[in-house]
This record gives structure tokens, sequence and C-alpha cells, in this order.
């Protein structure tokens, strides 16, 4: 089998398998692979739960799958029994309080070290312990302050052992999926990222409605783009595994390909076992197959900027639910006050100079999205200069819909199959437009409204109290969201929900959809075009409706200009993508 040539594919082998497989049986499997994957690299585990690996034998495996052309590194899973005492931990981590595993988790980095030149470690290098020792070193610090200086410190201790025993050694931090939840358990990703030579991201997003973790399927794409942005040139690439999908191998795929669609540069197979002897394999490496030819046609992501701090905490996968309504997202833990449109949610209010850093964006020419989650945050710290909106404390339940963006004349109306529960939000008519509203009885509702404040424009999005019922909001409310969010993108949908749009900076975008039928929606085109085209198939869409444009309002003397908008009917299939060019 032939290599991809836009990015790698690795395997991750653990010590369960090894410590009951013999040579031949690992050659057996390898073979298997051939017939339709090829593997760039193996990560060789040597500690997994109670299972150790010898130096010895991962020299043999190692040997083993070099002779098969596949690079090597070594793999570590930190979950134990140390000593037999089971500690208050969660899957069993280390508990990095207590000597005892200390040293023992320095052992298994000691002889892993001593083999491979890279290293990697599994998402289990966290700590949820509460033990004894643990609860005395917290003293009145919280426990999130607590484990993200204990798991810093560990972290150079780790590290620096690591490279005095091999000063070539490329040590790799793997993240897991559940990035909101970073700095409960001290995943520390704005120190590690300069501790550990690498990171690498977790995007196996699995089942979203039958799972504690609530992943959207987008978020396999985002998280990447979090990660690349954290450590630029650094995010080793994405790891997948089948949990969560026996029952729809769609869903397995999906994680693969929107990993690749990030533009990560290699993506890892969990585990190496697991996918023997099934179907995964076959249908993957078709799979590869075709997306390796369309990464090379990708420029870089672009979409709304998320602003996602380290260690921020709220409105849990809030930008994952709006990207599952077509809206591209750039997710970074750094503002970008260049950026055309910037998204603040409740989790960026963490960062203290947040407020600061909107007014400075906005007075100067920016376009910011915030959610209610966010205006609560910073309600008491300078937003309503920037606004009338206020907070009402009242709830309203709706389906039906008004759609009047304030640089438009034109207004339309659209009805929901399902009620939907928002905030109530009050304003001050022609202080604040709102451009979305909820009309329920009679009287209606801010869902998006617009100000005015310098050279910019702030919106405020009232996300609804269960984010999941944005999937129940009409193709015309979800095309005038997504219409202010991708501000200073060539492109953007008018969909209903359950689609993804990914959109790079060459005119390139592609579209994935995860409705239960075939279905048609709006790719909206900003600035004269000749047409989209297919880049897999060469199909061109030519016909197009245009859309209104701006107008005074009223008795207004000026609009603020845009851009002619061209929507194109594209009609996708259950479970498929298309990926297009414009043709100027």
């Amino acid at each position: 089998m032939e290599p991809c040539k836009n990015f790698k594919v690795a395997t991750y082998v653990y010590a369960y398998y090894l410590a009951k497989s013999d040579d031949a049986t690992i050659q057996r499997d390898i073979d298997y692979y051939k017939q339709y994957i090829h593997f760039d690299k193996a990560y060789i585990e040597n500690h997994r739960g109670i299972v150790d690996i010898t130096p010895e034998r991962l020299r043999e495996v190692k040997a083993l799958f070099e002779k098969n052309g596949i690079e090597t590194a070594g793999g570590i899973t930190s979950t134990q029994n140390v000593n037999g005492i089971r500690k208050p931990s969660y899957y069993d981590t280390f508990c990095y309080s207590d000597p005892d595993h200390r040293k023992e988790y320095k052992r298994i980095v000691s002889e892993l070290a001593g083999v491979f030149d890279e290293i990697i470690l599994d998402d289990f290098f966290f700590t949820a312990c509460r033990c004894e020792m643990c609860i005395e070193a917290k003293g009145k610090m919280s426990w999130a302050e607590y484990r993200l200086k204990l798991m810093e410190d560990f972290s150079h201790e780790v590290v620096d052992l690591a490279k005095s025993i091999n000063p070539k050694l490329n040590f790799i931090i793997k993240y897991p999926n559940w990035y909101e939840s970073y700095q409960e358990t001290g995943y520390n990703p704005g120190k590690q990222k300069d501790i550990f030579d690498m990171v690498y991201t977790g995007t196996e997003t699995r089942e979203a409605i039958y799972s504690a973790q609530h992943l959207q399927r987008y978020e396999s794409y985002s998280i990447i783009r979090l990660l690349e942005n954290t450590a630029p040139g650094r995010n080793g690439g994405g790891w997948i595994d089948p949990g969560g999908s026996s029952d729809n191998i769609n869903r397995y795929l999906e994680q693969a390909d929107l990993t690749v669609f990030a533009k990560a540069r290699e993506i890892t197979l969990f585990n190496f076992e697991e996918v023997l002897g099934t179907n995964l394999a076959p249908t993957l490496g078709n799979e590869y197959r075709r997306v390796d030819k369309l990464v090379g046609k990708m420029g870089n992501p672009v979409g709304v900027w998320a602003w996602e701090p380290f260690d921020g905490d709220g409105e849990d996968q809030a930008y994952n639910y709006l990207g599952m309504c077509g809206t591209p997202v750039e997710p970074s833990p750094y503002m970008n006050m260049d950026a055309p449109v910037v998204l603040f949610t409740q989790s960026t209010a963490h960062e203290e100079d947040a407020m600061e850093k909107l007014e400075e964006y906005v007075r100067k020419g920016g376009n910011a999205v915030i959610t209610t989650g966010f205006l609560k945050e910073v309600y008491d710290k300078g937003i309503k200069d920037l606004t009338s909106v206020r907070l009402t404390g009242r709830h309203v339940l709706g389906r039906e819909y008004m759609i009047a963006h304030a640089n438009y004349t034109a207004e339309h109306y659209a009805m929901g199959t399902d009620q939907v529960m928002f905030e109530i939000l009050s304003y001050k008519t022609n202080a604040t437009a709102a451009d979305i509203a909820l009309i329920a009885g009679e009287h209606n509702f801010p869902i998006m409204t617009e100000d005015n404040y310098g050279k910019g424009r702030l919106f405020i999005l009232d996300l609804p109290e269960n984010f999941a019922e944005l999937y129940k909001l009409p193709l015309e409310v979800i095309r005038g969201i997504n219409k202010h969010l991708s501000m200073g993108q060539r492109v953007y949908l008018g969909c209903k929900p359950k689609y993804n749009l990914f959109a790079y900076d060459n005119n390139v975008f592609g579209i994935q959809t995860y409705r239960p039928m075939k279905d048609t929606v709006q790719v909206i085109v900003r600035g004269a075009c000749k047409g989209i085209r297919n880049i897999e198939t060469g199909q061109v869409y030519s016909e197009y409706l245009t859309l209104p444009t701006p107008n005074p309002q009223s008795d207004a003397t000026t609009v603020i200009e845009e851009p002619t908008e061209y929507a194109f009917e594209v009609t996708l299939n259950p479970g498929h993508y298309m990926f297009f060019e414009i043709i100027d």
C-alpha cells in the first residue's frame, strides 16, 4: 500500500497486546494491515495499568516494526496500581502528590527513554486524585489551581529526566478531547506547550448523545485547530479510536476525515489490536486515498476566531454546536485583534482583560459576537457602555422567528418544527437593533442583537438554554447567524442544522452533512464569481440566486458596505461530504 502524500498514518500498539503477543503474531498482524493501510509510524507502549513491557522486549518489538519499514516511538498510559493501594482517582491515574507514585512514574519514563528517541503520553497524564496527601498539599487552593501547578512541576521533572537519559528525545504530550475540563485535572497546555517538545490531539468525538462527554462531531476538526494555535507548527497530529462507533462506521470515518480536513500532519489509530480483523481497516484505507487527494488542494483553514483562553471555563462545547450549524470555527487561546470577527463565550471571560480587549477591538473597527454567557460574566465590568441590552432573568419558549438585519430593509419570517427556550434579553429601540428575534404570542424577543461602537459592531448571540436546541432552528435563522459569524470570509452557509463548513484561504471549501436524509444547502459566496466547482468530479454549479443587498433604513442616508452575495444550491446525500473551489 502506498503512503499518503499529505499526512502520515500511525498506529498505537498498547501494552496489553504486547504482553500476549510473540513476534510471529505481531508480524502476522502487520501483514494484515499492509493490505489496506500504509503505516508510517508505530507508537509502542511500555506501560498501561498494571502491565509493563521490559526494555528488552521493547527493543525486539521496535526492531520488528522497523524491519517492516515502520518508524517507531514509545508510548505511556499513565494509569497504575502502586503498592497495591487504590487511590481515589478516576481511571486510577497516578497521584503526583505521592512520592511513591512519582518514583514509579519516573521508572517507566526512564526505561522508555533508553529505548526510543521519541515518547508520547497517552491522554491519562492528568490527576483527579483526592487522597489525604492531595487534600493536605492542596490546602486553601482550588483543585484546579493545585493540579495545574502540580502537573506543571512534574512535567518539568519527567522531561528533564528523559532528556538526561536520551538528549535526542522528542517528548510529546497528547491532550484529550475534553478541552473544557483540562484545568480541573491538571492539564496545563499554557505551560506544558513550553515544557514538552510537541503536543498531540485527541480527536475522538464518538457518540454525542449516549455519552457523558456530549462531544459534538465537529470537534474532531476544531480541537486540531485549537491545539495548532496553541503550539503553532508543533501539533503532531490527531488521534482517533472506534469507541462509540460500533453502530455506525461512518462516525469513525468522520473522525478521521475531520482530523485531516483540519490539516493534521499525522493521524494515529488507537489501537493496533482493536482494528485488526474488522471492516474498519479496509474502509479507512480506501478513505485515506480519497482524502489525501483533497488535502493537497486545501489552503490554510479559516473561520470565526473563537477566543478560548487557557484554563477557561463555561458554555462547554458552545462553538462546536455552532460548528454543527455550518459555522467554520478557528479556536485559539489567544485574542486576535486583526481578525475580521471574534467570538467571545463565557469561557473567554476567564481572561482578566477580556472586557478591555473586547472594547478596544470593537472600537477600532472589529466585529465581535458575544454570547449571553460572556455577557453575564462581564455584566458589571463595562459591557453596558457598548450596548443597551440587559439581562432579565426570565425565559421564553417559541418556534417562530423574524430575521431583519439592521443593514437591510427586507425582513422575513421562519417557523421551526419545535419550541426552543431562550433567556429574555431586553434592549432599547433604536439604541440597539434586533437582527434576529423569537416571536412568542404578541411579543418578540431578540436572539441576536447588533450595536455600533466606535468603528466596529457588537453582536450579542442569545444561545438556547440547551445548546442542542440550536439544531431545532430553521434554515433562515441559521443563515442569519452564519452571516455575521463569517464576516471576512468568502463563503457561508444557509442550512438546516447538522452541517459542517470547512473553509480555506485559497477559495476552497468543503461541506459535510450529518442529516438523516438527502438535503439541499445554500452555499453563499460573497462577491462576483462565475460559479463553484466540485474539485473531485469537476461538476460546475453556475445557477445562483442573488440575495438582497444593503439598503438605507427608512430616513437613514448610509449603509455598511457589503459585497453582493450569490446563493448556490448543493444537494448532499446522508453521511457525505463535497469539496469545491470558487470560480472567479
